[in-house]
């Protein structure tokens, strides 16, 4: 029994990993694009989700300020749910609807991007933070399962798992981070090593 249930997550996980490409690939490459030129301009990645969202943002803020495989200047990035005294202290007085919008409110600035990570589209301060992104000047990518939910139509770059089961959308969406972590570093490490200019931060 317990064989089967683990060879039954695996062989599922697998059959959706199959499909990934064909179905994300241009979002994925719209969004490592949008993610280089914001790099290179000297903007920041803000990222946010709920949950095990908020960890793969974590994971993936991570990656940028640190490094995934090459040797390159730090990348700022945030993922806003880091901050739990912000995080309590805005939904305490404004709502748990607002805790990512109001922190990108006082930290984002036009140029920079902006990574929505949900499984279902649907949350409720995600959303609310894809559409005050917008309104300040920033690209927006999410990452979501197969429906897009409420943010399909909202983001600039859409990346939509094929898939329904929320394990599955997860497994895909740290695939999906490493990629374009991959991606830009590749891109970012390469210009640094052309022109010898450290990536810079415009507040």
């Amino acid at each position: 029994m317990t064989g089967n249930i683990l060879r039954k997550n695996i062989e599922c996980s697998m059959e959706v990993h199959g499909k990934l490409l064909e179905a994300c690939l241009p979002a994925m490459t719209s969004a490592a694009d949008a993610l280089v030129s914001a790099y290179r301009a000297g903007r920041k990645a803000l990222i946010f989700g709920n949950g095990g969202s908020a960890t793969d943002a974590q994971h993936l803020a991570g990656e940028f300020l640190g490094r995934y495989l090459r040797e390159r200047s730090p990348l700022p990035a945030l993922a806003l749910a880091d901050n739990t005294a912000a995080v309590t202290a805005i939904a305490n007085d404004y709502g748990y609807d607002r805790v990512f919008s109001r922190q990108l409110q006082a930290l984002a600035a036009a140029g920079d991007v902006a990574i929505a990570i949900s499984t279902s589209g649907n949350s409720q301060n995600v959303v609310e933070a894809v559409t005050c992104a917008r309104k300040l000047g920033l690209y927006t990518i999410g990452l979501t399962g197969s429906s897009g939910g409420r943010l399909r139509g909202l983001v600039d770059a859409l990346i939509a798992v094929p898939s329904d089961e929320t394990p599955r959308i997860q497994e895909c969406h740290i695939l999906i981070g490493h990629a374009l972590c991959d991606a830009v570093e590749h891109a970012i490490a390469t210009t640094q090593a052309n022109s010898g200019v450290h990536a810079t931060i415009k507040s």
